[in-house]
Order: C-alpha cells, then structure tokens, then sequence
C-alpha cells in the first residue's frame, strides 16, 4: 500500500539541490577567485623584493624591469631612493577576469640597502 504522503514529496530533493546548485557553485568560483588574487599579490610582493635586491647590488632598472616581465607579471616598474635604500615598487591590474573589470589594482614595494652584496 502506497503513503499518500509519498507521492506529494517526490522531486522535492531535486528541485532543492537545482535551487541550491547555483549558489554553491557562485560560491565556489568565488573561493577560487580569491585564491588567485592572493596569489598574484605574492608572486607581485616576490618580485618588488628581487626587484629591490637587484637595483640595490647596482644592476640598472631595465634589468630590474626585465626581471619582472619575466616572470609573466604585466607590472609597472617604479624606482625610488631613499637615503642608503633602493625601493622598488610595482603596480598591477588583476589577472582575474571579474576583479579586472572593475579595475582592482595589486601594488607591493620592497627596499634594499643600496651597495649591499
């Protein structure tokens, strides 16, 4: 003998998991996203540090500048000094697509003392 009750319930499980499979997936996508920006601030902050080590050893900035475009980040270079400091700074636009469109910048700057080894 069938439950009258069984019948009434039946599909429910799918229709809720297809209301809820959008928003897990958002969510997920969203995760990920950030990982990669994080990421690519590291990466940036790595190199303003290579960057900064280099300039201060007395390489010139178009080594510095190469140093950085080879590590496939599409950064812009600035070089300052400051006292017995070399600090260079970079700047760069998202490489996630959703942050990129709204213009999210990364920067990270790192100094070294100028005529180290």
């Amino acid at each position: 003998m069938r439950s009258r009750w069984g019948d009434a319930q039946r599909g429910s499980v799918t229709a809720e998991f297809a209301a809820l499979l959008p928003a897990v997936l958002l969510l997920l996508g969203c995760c990920l996203g950030a990982v990669q920006v994080v990421g690519q601030q590291v990466r940036l902050a790595d190199a303003a540090g290579s960057a900064a080590r280099l300039l201060a050893r007395g390489e010139g900035s178009g080594a510095a500048a190469g140093l950085v475009s080879g590590l496939g980040l599409n950064a812009t270079l600035t070089v300052q000094h400051q006292g017995e400091f070399v600090c260079a700074q970079l700047r760069a636009v998202s490489a996630f697509g959703p942050f990129a469109a709204v213009g999210l910048t990364f920067g990270a700057r790192s100094c070294a003392l100028a005529g180290g080894p």
